[in-house]
Order: C-alpha cells, then structure tokens, then sequence
C-alpha cells in the first residue's frame, strides 16, 4: 500500500478537483458558501479518502475510505446536475464532468472489488 500517487482512480479524481476549482470560478458570489463549498468538499474528498484508506494498515479500513470516497463521487454528480439545472454551468459543462465522475465511481468498484477479493 501507500502508493496512491500510481492509482490512476487518484490520478483522475486529482485531475477532477483540479477541474472543479476552475468551474466555480464563475459560481454567483452568494453561492460561495453554499454549494460551491459542498462542491469542493465533495470533490477533494474523493483523492483524499483514497489517500487516507491507502495508508491503513487493514483491507477492511482501506474499504471504508473507498465507499467514502464513492459516496463523496456521487454527492459531486448531484451538485453537477443541480448547477446545470440553476444554469451555473453549461450542459456540455455537466456532462463532461459527470462522465468524469462516473468514470471514477467505476474505477472505485474495481478497486473495492479487487480489494474485497484479497481480503477473502
């Protein structure tokens, strides 16, 4: 373990926080203690609980981050979706971001599927 900097499930999920940073850039001001900042919390808690569950010492703990990290994954898309619809952003915007998100929920499930595999 501990070498999350070579997953590539971090490498894009690094990659999509990098992009939603540059995204609420044109968020209205009032939102910026709203939904922008669920956004970003969302959004870096996926590399971040794939960092944090690298570096446990049991599979079990390790799993415990990645359905974190899902979960943080399918907030995001929620908040995607709800940006679109109050036009803060574009469709082709939400689209590309949300294939982005579900890229890595499916890239999280076969980690989680790998690593239950292992832990049988």
């Amino acid at each position: 373990m501990n070498n999350y900097e070579k997953l590539t499930v971090f490498q894009k999920s690094h990659q999509l926080v990098l992009s939603i940073y540059k995204v609420i850039e044109s968020y209205p001001s009032h939102e910026k203690y709203r939904l922008v900042d669920q956004m970003v919390r969302a959004s870096y808690s996926i590399p971040s609980n794939i960092v944090e569950g690298n570096s446990k010492n049991t599979t079990k703990d390790y799993l415990n981050f990645l359905y974190i990290s899902r979960g943080s994954t399918h907030e995001l898309k929620y908040f995607l979706l709800l940006s679109k619809d109050l036009s803060y952003i574009s469709h082709d915007v939400y689209e590309r971001l949300s294939i982005e998100c579900d890229t890595i929920a499916k890239m999280l499930n076969g980690l989680i599927n790998s690593l239950k595999g292992k832990s049988l």
